[in-house]
């Protein structure tokens, strides 16, 4: 690839030397100049809007916004001149003038507002416009919209348009969009019908990126506080990218795995069982490499595309109704532990599946919305009764006190607490295809294979990663593709008569570890690290760190088909295991 060619410039004085495609704030960055942005976020919104960003630039008429101003050779910036220092002070005033100052009710906290610390850092309060939150509050008609997994409350917006950008330009959704005009101007759903109502897949990118506590996940720990008084059976299970994520709401460096931290936290908040959702996903390999190979072997539909991702499955039932007999009809992992917890577990320890609460900690919002899902219901009862995002399952542990980095490791529970390394990689973009090949090859071959390191589908640098195996005489063309953009790029590609045979698709851009219940983490800090990537090394050494790294070879998947499910696929295995899909 040509270099690209490099320009000269001046920014506050220091010489700085960039790529010509550049913008100023990018070349401050260079220097460690830092400039504030609200509106700002690379790659995904790059529009100017807020104007906190204005530089002064030598010879050019007014003040240039530094997020999309590119450099030029000889150029010359100051960036903190006193006119311009007053002039972003003056803008963010008038930002806090319609903003309703009630930080104690926002679960975005002092610290992880980004309009907080910004007033912070500028030396700007809220409490100078008291008079304007006495008008505010007094007519504040903006109705909340408390969704299953999505909770937006306008009056908090700052209309940055992040939300916005990433809902449309990265995930290609479009469920909001900026309504009317001028002061009226509100982000919100077509015909501003609640969010339930509209085409949101319910992924969160919006809440990952809102600077502010207008986004937020629905908040379930006032409900999860009743269930606790009810007196029922409480199992929770854990997602293997919780793991990854969780110490950083405990400044732990990011990409730490806390797993053993974790189950003894869920052990001191009260749950009486903590089972492990890897588990399930092991189970959910079994059933999804059969049903591949079944495809495969005799006709069936392909590609064969994953079920794992709540929100890549309602997009797929929005968008590409006409290609849902080629998803697989396994449930996702935690609603099938959700059901063996309910039937196999139930049995085996005595208890009335009515008398069992089912909890969920997941990286992800969407998993909300999914476990509402009259489909999936196995027993008669709901698979799964609550889920909580790992920010939730942070607040409930700091709610209760407890030191969380000097607390021992604990390990999970039996039976369903047992899992492979090819289960925890689920959490990574890549990861589900990786762990079926490992079964499939092994399957089809009959023989334990050493390749086991499927690379070729690993990493975020690539929307979509393609791999073609040979494996026992069969040709296996597989693609896995991460965020919804691409999802969508692909199935285009197989809408005009591409061949793939399997297909992984993870809603959220990086996988499950960048979900959108997730530690959220400051645009400076997402625009220079690259989060996904560092949280999946997480899972990646634990997987290479595990004793076993099949799904077929986990012990507790081996005695559950013995002596309970009978063999993959099996009608017991399918009543309890798969589901079905709405055209919508």
């Amino acid at each position: 690839m040509k270099n690209k060619k490099r320009v000269q410039l001046t920014i506050d004085g220091m010489d700085v030397n960039v790529p010509e495609d550049y913008t100023i704030l990018q070349a401050a960055k260079e220097v460690n100049i830092k400039i504030p942005t609200l509106c700002y976020l690379k790659d995904i919104c790059e529009i100017g809007a807020c104007r906190m960003c204005l530089v002064e630039v030598e010879g050019a008429k007014g003040w240039q916004a530094s997020c999309v101003q590119k450099v030029a050779e000889g150029m010359v910036v100051r960036t903190h001149t006193p006119d311009i220092l007053n002039f972003r002070k003056k803008n963010l005033e008038l930002i806090l003038s319609n903003h309703p100052a009630m930080c104690q009710s926002c679960n975005r906290g002092s610290t992880g507002c980004e309009l907080k610390t910004l007033a912070n850092n500028m030396d700007t309060e809220f409490a100078n416009y008291a008079k304007n939150q006495e008008v505010i509050t007094a007519n504040q008609v903006l109705e909340v919209d408390e969704g299953i997994s999505i909770y937006r409350d306008p009056n908090r917006c700052i209309l940055c348009r992040r939300c916005i950008s990433v809902c449309h330009n990265i995930q290609t959704v479009g469920a909001i969009d900026v309504i009317n005009r001028g002061f009226n101007t509100v982000v919100g759903t077509t015909f501003n019908r609640p969010i339930d109502e509209s085409k949101c897949v319910n992924c969160g990118q919006c809440i990952n990126v809102c600077p502010t506590g207008a986004l937020q996940e629905h908040q379930s720990l006032d409900e999860f506080w009743a269930l606790m008084k009810t007196g029922k059976h409480l199992v929770v299970q854990t997602a293997p990218a919780v793991r990854a994520a969780l110490g950083e709401e405990f400044d732990m460096p990011i990409g730490t795995d806390v797993t053993g931290k974790m189950v003894t936290a869920l052990r001191m908040l009260g749950f009486h069982k903590v089972f492990d959702t890897d588990m399930a996903a092991d189970l959910t390999i079994m059933e999804e490499g059969t049903e591949l190979i079944h495809r495969i072997q005799n006709g069936g539909p392909l590609p064969l595309i994953t079920s794992c991702s709540p929100g890549w499955i309602k997009f797929c039932e929005h968008f590409y109704h006409d290609m849902l007999e080629n998803v697989s009809s396994c449930k996702s992992p935690h609603e099938m532990m959700g059901a063996m917890v309910k039937s196999y577990y139930a049995e085996k320890s005595g208890i009335d599946p009515a008398d069992i609460a089912v909890i969920s900690i997941m990286p992800c919002t969407a998993k909300k919305y999914e476990a509402q899902r009259e489909e999936l219901a196995a027993t008669g009862y709901q698979d799964v009764d609550m889920v909580l995002t790992t920010r939730e399952l942070a607040r409930m542990i700091k709610a209760f006190g407890i030191d969380f980095p000097a607390l021992p490791d604990g390990e999970f529970d039996n039976p369903l607490g047992i899992s492979t390394g090819a289960a925890t990689i689920f959490g990574a973009t890549g990861g589900v295809m990786e762990a079926a090949l490992r079964t499939v090859a092994d399957v089809l071959t009959g023989q334990s294979s050493d390749s086991i390191d499927y690379t070729q589908v690993r990493g975020n640098e690539e929307g979509i990663k393609e791999v073609t195996l040979e494996i026992a005489g069969l040709t296996i063309k597989a693609a896995a593709a991460h965020g919804l953009g691409n999802a969508r790029k692909l199935m285009e590609r197989i809408k005009a008569g591409e061949h793939f045979d399997f297909i992984e698709v993870m809603a959220c851009p990086g996988g499950c570890v960048n979900g959108g219940g997730q530690p959220q983490q400051p645009s400076s800090v997402r625009n220079w690290m690259n989060l996904a990537e560092e949280r999946a090394k997480a899972l990646y050494r634990s997987d290479q760190e595990s004793f076993v790294r099949k799904s077929h070879k986990n012990p507790a998947v081996k005695e559950l088909y013995k002596t309970y499910l009978g063999e993959p696929g099996s009608e017991k295995a399918h009543h309890l295991l798969h589901t079905h899909y709405i055209k919508r």
